[in-house]
C-alpha cells in the first residue's frame, strides 16, 4: 500500500501509452476507492493549462478519501509559471494531492525535469524512434503507412511546421534513388498537397495525412 512517506509526485517518462495506462490504473486503485474516484481524479492536458487552472484543482478537497489525484498529460508542454508551482509543491507538498506528470517527450538536460526527479517517483517507459522528416520519409519508402502516419502526428504534435515537413519530404524524394516515373508522381503529390494547404482547400494536418497515405501507395 502507498504510505504518507512516499513522494507526492510521480513522473511517467516515455511513449508507451498502453503501459502507462496500466501503471496509472494500478496506482489509482491503491489511492482511491472506486465508489468516489470520479470526485477525486482530474485528468488534465498541459497545453490547455495555465497557473490559475492548476492552482484551482490543487485547492479542491478530496471526497471520502485522504488524497486527490491529478494527472497532467503531455507535461513537456507545461508553461514556466506552472513548472515553478509544481516544483515548489514537489519539494514541500502542501495539499492533499498526488500529482502524476506524463511526459511523452523529455530532454535529459531539462533543468525542471532533473530538479523534479529528486522529489518524485520516476517510471521509465519505452521510447519510440525519434520523429523527423528523415524517419517519416524512410517509413514511406518502406510502405509502412500506419507507422508513417504515427510519425507525422508526432511531428505535428511537437510543433513542427507543415511547410518544414513538406520541405523534408521533398528533399527526401529528390535525394532518393527512385525510378524517374515514381519520382515524378511523388513530386506531383507533394505539389498538390502544398497547393491544398495554401489555398485552404484542406487543413494542413488532413492534407499531410492524405499525402502520406498517397506516397505510401506509389
Amino acid at each position: 500500500m502507498v504510505t504518507a512517506k512516499e513522494p507526492a509526485v510521480y513522473l511517467f517518462l516515455g511513449q508507451d501509452s498502453l503501459s502507462k495506462e496500466v501503471k496509472l490504473k494500478k496506482l489509482r486503485q491503491e489511492y482511491l476507492n472506486p465508489a468516489v474516484e470520479h470526485f477525486n481524479l482530474d485528468i488534465l492536458y498541459a497545453k490547455e493549462l495555465d497557473l490559475h487552472k492548476i492552482q484551482e484543482r490543487f485547492l479542491a478537497l478530496p471526497v471520502g478519501a485522504k488524497k486527490r489525484l491529478i494527472v497532467i498529460k503531455d507535461a513537456q508542454h507545461l508553461k514556466e509559471e506552472a513548472k515553478d508551482f509544481i516544483l515548489a509543491f514537489a519539494k514541500k507538498p502542501s495539499a492533499p494531492v498526488v500529482l502524476f506528470l506524463d511526459f511523452y517527450r523529455h530532454d535529459l538536460k531539462d533543468l525542471f525535469l532533473n530538479s523534479l526527479k529528486r522529489y518524485s517517483v520516476v517510471f521509465y517507459f519505452k521510447e519510440e524512434i525519434k520523429a523527423t522528416s528523415f524517419t517519416l520519409s524512410r517509413s514511406i519508402n518502406m510502405k509502412k503507412g500506419a507507422s508513417a502516419l504515427r510519425l507525422l502526428n508526432r511531428l505535428l504534435s511537437d510543433g513542427e511546421e507543415p511547410t518544414m515537413i513538406l520541405g523534408g519530404l521533398r528533399y527526401g524524394v529528390e535525394k532518393d534513388a527512385l525510378r524517374p516515373q515514381e519520382k515524378r508522381k511523388r513530386l506531383r503529390l507533394l505539389l498538390d498537397c502544398d497547393r491544398e494547404i495554401k489555398t485552404g482547400k484542406l487543413k494542413a494536418p488532413f492534407a499531410l495525412e492524405k499525402l502520406v497515405v498517397s506516397l505510401c501507395r506509389v
